[in-house]
């Protein structure tokens, strides 16, 4: 069978913790600690992407780099904690109509997967002498994926041909003689949303302090990264329309088929993380300093575009076509997902090549403000909001208030609460041992998610190789 070009990347990102194991804050242990609060406490190479203005602060750490420093969060708000085990752990297993019921109420919902993973490979910040301000750059895997689907979606990807919702246009039974007209997809899959991105980041950031009186000090920043695309998946159905588009890089192992021969198509082959699509990104930012204590940060990242130029293929708006499907019988729905949008099945969509595909990056505008009492306790609440909704960002506004408190010299603890994002109300914690020189931690987005029934969230970022050289701890 070939592999869908929509819903493989999806099913493969989200079957990783039954393998191995969407905020580029997840790459930072310390800011996953305090929820994501980070504007006004990034510091070197952390600000890229969150606030580059943050780099013209002096003070900071002369020189600062890090090996291998990421964060992974994997997260419901409809499923229940045992059918998300079921599905990441146990797919195999053998289901009946109660549980068939079960899984179509658990999919249905605005939320019922999301996937974040940041990794950075390298990153390295140098204070520049003489008040020249701070310079970054950073190497980044990003990955994020999102899962929507209205009741019909649901219905359709565990029942299949046996589906209710489809029985009025294509009845399963040879004894029906009378049928409705077939709806629109964008009617009938309304409110239904499929997104993965994968991103490889080359960054380079610079931030300046611009004034400096008594009791206000500012400063900006800028930022640049040259992004290469792995592989793009954006199906949205909403409000009476349809888009829907794919470029997925040859470790997807997707084979398109009849569309490879397509003159409209270009096929890309390799090796590796062969990128498929190419762009440019921007992050503006301030600063301020008011007082002894007070910070402000205001920043917008992500501007710019992408380009996808590889194994584009195009989705538009057609009737919902009879399914070949007889649903599933285990709670392997992952593999149904894929086989609903999969390009050599009788199912839901019929897609088109193309030759390229530009969309915007995951634009977002994040407010910060934080108070910082000593080098021992800082607290501070963070704003941010999606300016569009493309793959790859926040499906809706994040707010949470977050803390760094040493009680001894080596040890710093973090904590907080957050909301929004699509992850609901969260309990964040991070432990970090710190010297002069080196840091290390773990840290989890919310503590609460692994133990709860209901709306389960698993997340965990690491760093063990974080060093600092001069400046102030």
């Amino acid at each position: 069978m070939k592999a869908s070009p929509c819903l493989l990347p999806l099913a493969a990102l989200l079957a990783l913790p039954a393998a191995v194991r969407a905020q580029n804050e997840l790459s930072n242990f310390t800011a996953t600690g305090r929820g994501g609060v980070i504007n006004t406490f990034a510091q070197d190479y952390q600000a890229i992407g969150i606030n580059p203005a943050n780099l013209g602060r002096p003070g900071e750490a002369t020189v600062a780099f890090t090996v291998g420093e990421g964060g992974a969060g994997l997260a419901s708000r409809t499923l229940s904690k045992t059918l998300f085990k079921h599905i990441l752990f146990d797919s195999s297993q053998p289901i009946g109509p109660a549980e068939k019921a079960e899984l179509v109420k658990g999919f249905e919902g605005d939320n019922a997967l999301n996937f974040n993973a940041d990794f950075t490979t390298l990153g390295f910040a140098v204070s520049l002498p003489n008040g020249l301000g701070g310079l970054a750059f950073s190497n980044r895997q990003r990955v994020g994926a999102h899962l929507a689907l209205n009741h019909n979606a649901a219905d359709v990807i565990v029942n299949g041909q046996y589906a209710a919702s489809v029985q009025p246009y294509y009845p399963s039974s040879v004894l029906a003689t009378q049928t409705l007209p077939p709806p629109l997809l964008s009617n009938f899959l309304d409110g239904t949303s499929i997104q993965l991105a994968w991103t490889s980041e080359y960054n380079v950031s610079y931030g300046i302090r611009v004034l400096d009186k008594v009791g206000f000090k500012l400063s900006a920043g800028a930022g640049y990264r040259y992004i290469q695309g792995i592989g793009i998946a954006d199906i949205r159905v909403a409000g009476g329309s349809l888009a829907a588009y794919t470029a997925l890089s040859p470790i997807f192992k997707v084979n398109y088929g009849n569309l490879a021969t397509n003159p409209q198509f270009n096929f890309e082959t390799g090796g590796g993380l062969h990128p498929v699509g190419h762009g440019n990104g921007y992050d503006l930012g301030l600063a301020a300093e008011v007082g002894k204590l007070l910070r402000l940060g205001v920043s917008v990242t992500d501007l710019g575009a992408m380009t996808w130029t590889g194994n584009v293929v195009t989705a538009a708006d057609q009737k919902l076509q009879a399914t070949s499907s007889t649903g599933i019988n285990s709670y392997n729905v992952l593999k149904e997902i894929v086989n609903q949008f999969d390009t050599n099945q009788t199912n839901l969509f019929t897609y088109q090549a193309a030759q390229e595909r530009t969309a915007a990056l995951p634009a977002k505008l994040r407010l910060g403000a934080g108070v910082r009492l000593s080098s021992l306790f800082e607290a501070g609440v963070d704003f941010t909001a999606p300016l569009n909704k493309v793959a790859g960002n926040l499906t809706a506004p994040f707010v949470g208030l977050g803390v760094d408190f040493k009680p001894t010299r080596w040890l710093r603890l973090s904590s907080g609460v957050s909301g929004g994002a699509g992850y609901g109300t969260s309990l964040p914690l991070g432990v970090t041992l710190v010297s002069p020189v080196w840091e290390a931690g773990v840290s989890s987005r919310d503590v609460t998610g692994y133990f709860s029934e209901k709306a389960p969230y698993y997340s965990l970022a690491f760093g063990f190789l974080r060093f600092k050289i001069g400046g102030k701890s």
